[in-house]
Formats: structure tokens, C-alpha cells, sequence
């Protein structure tokens, strides 16, 4: 039974691929897009404080306070403008590690990112 069942799941496969005119190696590239995830700045805090996400996804910090922020790595891998509000930086973590950082123009506000 097992037998029929697999060249079925075959050809289902390649159906699908001719169907949407992909070659497998295109259609796996579409779903290994990177991800981007978010840090919000409010209440002069980072949030969430600390992040573990995958090597190669992009973080977005967006200031949500009523005053300026950045968000600067203490290693200097990373360093944003000052951002006004509502606005956003953005970098891609590429290697596996962990990074601290802290707003430099409140210095007691902290995160951590860990890149795994």
C-alpha cells in the first residue's frame, strides 16, 4: 500500500511545480525569505528587551515615544540615527552572537539581541 502512496506524492509535487512555473530551487528560495522582527521604543524602554532571532533576519526598532532615541549597539556593529517619532532603523544580524545595546542618549535603557 505504502508503495502506491509515494510515486501519488510525486506527482503531486511535480504538478504543482509545473502548475506554478517554479523549479524546486525557485520555490524554496520564496519561503526562505528573511524575516523581519520588531522592537518597539516606548515609555523609555526597549521592548521586547531581549530578542533571540535567526542569523539573517532584519530587526526594525520604531520610536513610538514623544522624545528622541537610538539604539547602538555597545560593540558598534550597529548604530542608528537619532529617531524622532515614529521613525525606524533597521539591520540585518548575519552572524550568530549576542549584542547588546542601549540608547545613547538615555543611557539606562538597554537590549539585548541574540542571534542564533
Amino acid at each position: 500500500m505504502q508503495r502506491a502512496i509515494i510515486p501519488w506524492i510525486a506527482l503531486v509535487g511535480l504538478a504543482v511545480l509545473l502548475l506554478t512555473g517554479q523549479s524546486s530551487s525557485e520555490a524554496r528560495a520564496v519561503d526562505d525569505k528573511p524575516a523581519k522582527v520588531a522592537v518597539t521604543i516606548d515609555y523609555f524602554n526597549f521592548t521586547p528587551a531581549t530578542l533571540t532571532v535567526a542569523a539573517g533576519t532584519t530587526v526594525v526598532w520604531t520610536n513610538h515615544d514623544d522624545v528622541p532615541h537610538t539604539a547602538t549597539s555597545t560593540d558598534k556593529v550597529f548604530a542608528s540615527p537619532v529617531l524622532d517619532t515614529d521613525e525606524k532603523f533597521e539591520f540585518t544580524f548575519q552572524k550568530a552572537g549576542t549584542y547588546s545595546y542601549y540608547c545613547t542618549v538615555h543611557p539606562k535603557m538597554t537590549g539585548k539581541v541574540v542571534v542564533q
